[in-house]
């Protein structure tokens, strides 16, 4: 007999999968990829497609000759499966709350206060550029000790609200320190910010949501992001080749284009990875 289970509260199920440990695999579903959107969405099929056939161009879509309104699409209501029923801002706002106010207090033994502050802290992300983190300010801002804020990220990052990007700094420590924090998909975006949604904080917001699935996803001192020895910037149609080393390993990311050429790399083609 095989029993699949499921719930609402990747918390709760987290909490409880310490008992479970030998006698259950416990998975964790991803939302949708710009792929899964266009099968689920749009009943459009294709594959998936590695790191390197990306960046070597090695990559379609099967009777899709202009991806770009699809891609603009699935940027503001394409990653939860319920985007679909046209009620998303509504549906996702509840979740929000329902994370904050009740599934990340239960699981971290939090009161109502500290619940408001976890939602201005949300705030605070959802309206930066991307968010730097300076805990001392931060910790000022909405009232809390500087040393409760590494859980308070903790506890949203696996609630799937927020992303948090690592530099490259290795060691006996293996990961580097938290250089930079997202929200974890540009749909959240859309429904925190609206009009104070800032494309450049998009486009990076995919990128690393798609890509850190099958791939480590690091910061970059001299681009934007790292992943094993590719480096990649992200940017608009007009972006420039400055900031990036021009050795074959490097690349410009360009939203707003249909299709890449040399080390130029359309941004929707980083959601076929999975």
């Amino acid at each position: 007999m095989k029993v699949v289970f499921t719930g609402s509260s990747v918390l709760n199920i987290l909490k409880g999968s310490a008992d479970l440990s030998r006698r259950a695999l416990i998975y964790k579903l991803q939302g949708l990829s710009f792929r899964e959107y266009l099968n689920f969405f749009h009943n459009y099929k294709t594959g998936t497609f590695s790191i390197e056939q990306i960046v070597n161009g090695e990559l379609s879509l099967t009777d899709i000759s202009h991806p770009l309104p699809l891609f603009n699409d699935y940027l503001k209501r394409g990653y939860y499966p319920f985007g679909i029923e046209n009620e998303i801002n509504l549906r996702l706002g509840q979740i929000i709350v329902q994370t904050l106010e009740t599934d990340i207090p239960q699981y971290a033994n939090m009161s109502v206060v500290t619940s408001r502050k976890l939602k201005r802290l949300l705030s605070i992300i959802a309206e930066s550029v991307p968010f730097k983190p300076n805990l001392s300010k931060i910790a000022e801002m909405i009232s809390v000790s500087r040393n409760s804020l590494d859980d308070y990220f903790s506890y949203m990052e696996k609630a799937g609200l927020i992303g948090q990007l690592r530099n490259e700094t290795t060691g006996v420590r293996g990961l580097g320190k938290v250089d930079k924090v997202y929200l974890d998909n540009t749909n959240l975006i859309f429904n925190l910010a609206g009009e104070k949604s800032n494309i450049g904080n998009i486009r990076k917001t995919f990128f690393l949501n798609q890509m850190r699935v099958k791939n480590q996803v690091l910061s970059s001192k001299n681009a934007d992001f790292v992943i094993k020895d590719f480096t990649f910037e992200i940017g608009g149609k007009n972006k420039q080749q400055k900031q990036i080393e021009k050795n074959g390993r490097s690349f410009i990311v360009k939203d707003d284009i249909e299709f890449g050429y040399l080390n130029v790399i359309p941004l929707w083609a980083f959601g076929l990875n999975y």
